[in-house]
This record gives structure tokens, sequence and C-alpha cells, in this order.
């Protein structure tokens, strides 16, 4: 792969730059730029991420890989990545959209009817309407296929009753993609189906999680007696699983594709200013061994993200390799942080902006990257996936398989 840009690749780099010199303020040097997916502060920071979104899609900037008739521009993903390098430079509203454009989006392309890809795609794309992923639940941890969140027909509806954990933004949702049991008589993984539903409908219920960064992003969303019309099931009855596995390795190439370059650079400079035994702490042996070797974790996860950039580019799908970056990443990115705070002295100790170096925002990345050790796979599942499917590694036993999924023991028999 070619690391330096194409005449045509420079040529696109400099209008995405124009367009956006044009309609957004530089982002402040020593500014931190915005997570993958930000949290808005109040209605207007909300209205300001949809009145962004429209502009960039009335303007041809959105979506750049979407078929254009989805709204999307029909582009390659080296024009989505420049785009995003770019635009990554400005101060922008929170990001409310790569749920929606990252994972659901291609899922409806991927196995929506016609009728639903003309109804939710295009209004997806232009960002009058905010999706969440209705996947994870209690009493499932990390096994997506032990969900019990229900679904049972009524005519031309379905009647769904559960609770879901670890939503995303599902407070300021429209719409949600949900999986639910729709025949406990089949084994776990063929019992599933897959819907889009309204979150404005009667009995769901969004219950914001406080978080120990003081965010509120997660979301414990309670289903009640919830109508949903057949027309909204996403696939056929029973491929379920199917479906989600299409959102989940769209999801762990979406928010796994970090390399830590960006963090790794800012804790360059903690080390420089810092001081140990009375001198700048990069200057002392444990320090640089410690900043080398998460060097070389940040450079291998980034050529590994160019080796899947390689594939997507070919045309091929997302497969199971995608899950490399977030099992990695995400635990460096924390210990990362955890360095940096010790870097820090007593000071590191505190979260009070005011007080703390750079606003604190090693403070914050270490608190917030928990979450995203959950978020799209446990690093548990990860490995699994990683072992299995990529490595070729023998499967873990499975007592469960073939077996209906009300017979499967649950809890201790006391």
């Amino acid at each position: 792969m070619d690391f330096e840009d194409t005449p045509e690749e420079i040529a696109f780099r400099g209008r995405c730059r124009a367009w956006l010199e044009a309609n957004a303020k530089p982002l402040d040097p020593s500014a931190s730029a915005r997570s993958a997916l930000s949290e808005p502060e109040d209605l207007d920071s909300l209205a300001g991420a949809k009145a962004w979104q429209a502009k960039k899609f009335d303007e041809g900037w959105a979506v750049l890989t979407w078929p254009k008739e989805f709204g999307g521009q029909g582009l390659g993903r080296m024009e989505a990545i420049i785009w995003g390098q770019e635009e990554a430079k400005f101060d922008l509203p929170a990001n409310l959209y790569i749920i929606g454009h990252g994972m659901l989006g291609p899922t409806i392309m991927a196995h929506g009817t016609e009728e639903q890809k003309e109804r939710f795609v295009r209004d997806m794309a232009r960002g009058s309407e905010i999706w969440c992923q209705l996947f994870s639940e209690p009493s499932a941890g990390s096994d997506l296929a032990g969900l019990r969140t229900s679904a049972v027909r009524d005519g031309d509806d379905w009647i769904i009753n559960g609770q879901k954990i670890w939503s995303t933004g599902a407070q300021w949702s429209d719409w949600g993609m949900i999986v639910t049991r729709t025949d406990p008589n089949a084994p776990k993984h063929a019992g599933l189906t897959y819907f889009i539903l309204d979150m404005r409908s009667p009995g769901v219920e969004a219950r914001p999680i406080k978080q120990i960064n003081g965010a509120s992003g997660f979301n414990e969303v309670f289903f009640t007696d919830v109508r949903v019309s057949d027309k909204n099931r996403l696939g056929a009855v029973g491929e379920g699983w199917k479906v989600a596995l299409t959102t989940l390795m769209n999801e762990r190439v979406a928010i796994g594709a970090g390399s830590g370059s960006g963090a790794f650079r800012k804790l360059l400079d903690v080390a420089r200013v810092s001081r140990r035994n009375g001198r700048p702490a990069i200057e002392d042996a444990g320090v640089r061994q410690k900043l080398a070797d998460f060097f070389i974790t940040s450079k291998g996860l980034q050529y590994t993200g160019y080796r899947t950039l390689s594939a997507l580019l070919r045309g091929t799908t997302p497969g199971p390799e995608g899950s490399i970056g977030k099992a990695v990443g995400a635990p460096m990115t924390q210990q990362m942080a955890a360095f940096a705070m010790e870097l820090q002295g007593p000071t590191g100790a505190l979260v009070e902006e005011s007080v703390v170096p750079e606003d604190g925002f090693w403070q914050e990345l270490y608190l917030g990257t928990p979450g995203m050790r959950i978020a799209g796979g446990t690093d548990e599942i990860l490995r699994n996936i990683i072992a299995e499917r990529v490595l070729g590694l023998p499967p873990e036993i499975r007592v469960d398989k073939g077996v209906a999924f009300r017979d499967i023991p649950t809890g201790s028999a006391g």
C-alpha cells in the first residue's frame, strides 16, 4: 500500500480543506479533538449537530462512500478517510451519527427491503433522524446471542418486552435497531429476529446511566408491550443473528480503526514538560522504554488498520480482523492515560479541569476508556474472535450448541 496521496487524492484533500475552511472554524491547536461519538450538552447543541450534518449532506460532503441513490457520493474508502482527517482539524458540533452512518445504514442497505431503504436511508444520511443500537442486555453479559428481550407475533405486528443496556445515545435517538428473541424453542443463535424500532413508541423508556467520567452517553432502555409493525422487520424471521453480524462487523471497523497516534503525541508532550528526579521525564530511561512500547503498539495498530483498509479498497466486506484494532487499541489507550497521570504527579489524581493540566484530558480519557472496552464487544469476546476466526485456533467448548434456548440452564441449582 502506498501511504502517500496520489495526485487525485491531493486534489480531493484540497477541496475538502477549502470547503471546511469556508464553513467551519479551525480547531484550536491546543484543544483536544472530539471523540468518535460525542455527547450533546443541551438541545441547542443537538440542533447544531443536525444542522451541520444537513449542511454537509446538501453540499455533497456526507456519507461519501454510500451509493448516490442513498444520498452518498459513491466515492471510495480513501476519500472518506481523507475527509475524516481534514474534518478532525475543525471545531465542529457533537458527532451523533457514527452509529447510524457507520453501522446501521450499511445494515439496512445489505438486508433491508426497497421500502425500508427508501424510507430510512436518506434521512439517516442527512441527519434529520438519529439512530441507536439496541443489542446488549444485563442478563446476557458478553454473549449477545444469550439475549432475552422477546418479540411475539400479533397479527401484522410484534409485541416487544425486555431490557437493553449500554445503548449509546438512546435518549436523543429517533430510531433504533433491536435484536429480539422470537423463538425460545430454537437454539440461541437461530431464534433471533432483527427490527427497526421507533424510539418514540409507547412503552419505550430510555434511562441515561451516569458514568464515572460524569457523562451520560450510555443508557438502559426498557420495553413494555411495545408494538412494532412487521414491515419494520429487517431480514427474515429467525435470521436476526445473520443481520446482527453485519452490524457488528461494521461496528468494529468504525470504532476500532484508531491507531492511538494522536494520544501518543500528546503523551510525548506530557513526558517533555513533566519532571522526574529534577530533570525532564523524557530523559528517564524507564519513561523512554514505556514510550517506546506505546509507540510500537501504536504503529502495529496503524499498519494493521492499513491492511484492513487495503481489503476494503478491494471491495471486500469487513471481516473478523476488524476486532484487532479495538481489542488492542482500547486497553492501550487506557494504559497511556494511566501513565500520563503518573507523569503528572499529584495533579494526576485530580479531575478539576481548572487545576489539572490540559483541562483534564488524560483523566477524562482514563475514566471514559473502560466504556470503549465494552462497546462493540468486550476484550474477551474480541480475543475469542481473533483466536478462532483469524488464527484458526480450536474454538471454545460450547455445551449449549443445538440446545433450545429455553432449555439452557441459568444461574445455579443452589
